[in-house]
C-alpha cells in the first residue's frame, strides 16, 4: 500500500542508531560530521546561487531523509548534496541548470581544499561524467523517497507562535536563525515541524531571558510536549559545541568534483607485478655478487678457451661469406628469367588495359553522339511546335479581323439604307405639300 500523506517520514532515535551507515561500520561521530558537512555544502552553494532560504531548507531535509535509508559508505556526500540542492530547486519553483550546480560545487571544493581555482570546462569529459552522476543520484533520491518529496518547515510557525505568546518581535530573527541551524541535525526526521518551532522559540526566549507563560503551560496550546522541546534544545546545544565539520573520505567510490572521474590509479595486479619485478632485480644482483669470486679464480684458465673459440668463429665467418657469394651469383641468374617473365606479363597487362581504355572512350563518344542527336531532335520538335502554334495564332487573328470588317460593312449598308428611306420620305412629303398648294391656288382662282 502506498501512503501519500505529508507527514510520513519520521524515525525514532533507536531507528537512527541502527542506520545503514552504522551497519557499514561508520561510528556516530563520523556520521554526524558528514551530515553537518553535507548541509553546510547545501547552504553555502544556495547562497552562491542566490536561492531563497526555502530551497536550501528543503535540500537539507531531503539530504537527511536519503541517508536514513542509504549509507555514507556507498553514496558520496558531495554528490548527494549537489543532487539534493538540484532537486530542491525544482520542488520550490526556483530552478537552476545542472551546469550552474556543478560549477558552484567545483569552485567550493577548490576553495575548501586549498586547490588552485580552475574553471570547470563544460565541453570536457569530466563535466559530462559529473552531469551524468548528478542525474543518476537524483534518480536514486526520488526512488528511495517514493517520489513523495513534500517538506514542511518550522519557519512558517515561528511568527504565529511569537505573536500568540506576545513575545517581543526582536526574538523572531534569533528563532529564525535557530531554525536554520536545526536543519543540520536529524531533528527534521525525528519531530514534526510544529514541535521544532516550539523548541526554537523556547531556546530563543531562554537566551534573551524572556519569560513564557507556564500556568497553563504554553506548549499545550500548540500541540507539543515538554520532552520534545527539551530534546530540541539539547540537540541544538550539542550542535554548537562541535567544531567545524570537515570532509571524511568514507565512501568507496570517488566523488570529487576537482579530480577527473576516470583517474588512472594503479590496480592491485599492477602493484603485485611491480613488487615481483623489484624482487627479481634484487635476487639477480645477489647472485651476480656471489658468482664474482669464482669467475676471478678461473679467469686465467678460461683465456685459452676464449682464443680458440675466436679462431673457430673467424673460420666459420669466412665459409659463410664464400657460400653467400655463390648463392648471390646463382640468385642473379635465376632472377633474370623471372624478371623477363614479369616484364612480359606487365607489358601484356598494360596492352590489355590500353585496349580497354580505348573501348571505354569509344563507348562514351557514341553515348555523347546519341545524346546530342536526341537533343537536336528535341530542338527540331520544339521548333515545329512553335511554328504550328504561330500559324494557328495568325489564322485566328485573320478570322477576327475579317469578322470585324464584315461587321463594319454591314453597319455602313444599314446606315445608307436608312438615309435613303429618309430622303424618299422627305421628297414625297415636299411633293405632296406642293400639290396641296397648287390645289388651293386653283380653288381661290
Amino acid at each position: 500500500m502506498i501512503y501519500t500523506a505529508i507527514d510520513t517520514f519520521y524515525l525514532s532515535e533507536e531507528q537512527l542508531k541502527s542506520s545503514p551507515s552504522r551497519k557499514d561500520g561508520i561510528d556516530e561521530a563520523t556520521e554526524t560530521t558528514l551530515r553537518i558537512y553535507g548541509c553546510d555544502l547545501i547552504q553555502e552553494s544556495g547562497i552562491l546561487l542566490k536561492l531563497p532560504q526555502a530551497v536550501m531548507a528543503t535540500g537539507q531535509v531531503l539530504f537527511h531523509r536519503f541517508y536514513c535509508k542509504k549509507s555514507f559508505a556507498r553514496f558520496n556526500v558531495k554528490r548527494v548534496a549537489a543532487s539534493c540542492l538540484w532537486l530542491a530547486t525544482k520542488l520550490e519553483e526556483s530552478p537552476r541548470k545542472a551546469r550552474q550546480i556543478l560549477i558552484v560545487f567545483h569552485r567550493m571544493e577548490c576553495r575548501r581544499e586549498n586547490l588552485p581555482i580552475e574553471h570547470l570546462d563544460t565541453s570536457s569529459k569530466r563535466y559530462v561524467d559529473l552531469k551524468a552522476d548528478l542525474i543518476r543520484t537524483e534518480r536514486h533520491l526520488l526512488k528511495e523517497m517514493g517520489f513523495i518529496c513534500h517538506v514542511e518547515h518550522p519557519h512558517k510557525f515561528i511568527s504565529n507562535y511569537i505573536a500568540t505568546l506576545e513575545i517581543p518581535p526582536e526574538l523572531r530573527q534569533e528563532a529564525w536563525n535557530l531554525a536554520n541551524d536545526s536543519l543540520r541535525t536529524t531533528l527534521c526526521v525525528r519531530f514534526k515541524s510544529a514541535v521544532v518551532a516550539c523548541g526554537v522559540v523556547y531556546a530563543a526566549a531562554r537566551r534573551s531571558q524572556v519569560p513564557l507563560p507556564e500556568n497553563p503551560p504554553w506548549w499545550k496550546a500548540f500541540d507539543a510536549d515538554k520532552s520534545g522541546i527539551d530534546e530540541v534544545c539539547r540537540v541544538l546545544a550539542h550542535l554548537y559545541s562541535l567544531p567545524k565539520a570537515q570532509y571524511i573520505p568514507v565512501c568507496k567510490e570517488g566523488g570529487s568534483f576537482t579530480t577527473p572521474a576516470n583517474r588512472s590509479w594503479d590496480s592491485p595486479h599492477q602493484s603485485a607485478s611491480k613488487d615481483a619485478q623489484l624482487a627479481g632485480t634484487t635476487t639477480n644482483e645477489d647472485t651476480s655478487t656471489a658468482k664474482a669470486p669464482s669467475t676471478a679464480v678461473n679467469a686465467e684458465t678460461g683465456k685459452d678457451e676464449l682464443v680458440k673459440a675466436a679462431l673457430e668463429k673467424l673460420k666459420d665467418t669466412k665459409k659463410s661469406d664464400e657460400e653467400g657469394k655463390n648463392t648471390m651469383n646463382g640468385g642473379e641468374s635465376r632472377e633474370e628469367p623471372e624478371t623477363k617473365l614479369s616484364s612480359d606479363t606487365r607489358t601484356e597487362t598494360g596492352g590489355e588495359r590500353i585496349k580497354e581504355r580505348e573501348r571505354d572512350r569509344e563507348r562514351e563518344r557514341t553515348r555523347g553522339r546519341d545524346h546530342d542527336r536526341g537533343r537536336e531532335s528535341d530542338r527540331e520538335r520544339g521548333r515545329d511546335e512553335r511554328d504550328d502554334y504561330e500559324r494557328g495564332r495568325d489564322k485566328v487573328r485573320e478570322r477576327v479581323h475579317r469578322s470585324r470588317d464584315k461587321g463594319k460593312d454591314s453597319g455602313r449598308m444599314e446606315k445608307s439604307k436608312h438615309h435613303s428611306s429618309r430622303e424618299r420620305d422627305h421628297h414625297g412629303s415636299s411633293y405632296a405639300s406642293k400639290d396641296k398648294d397648287r390645289r388651293k391656288h386653283h380653288s381661290y382662282a
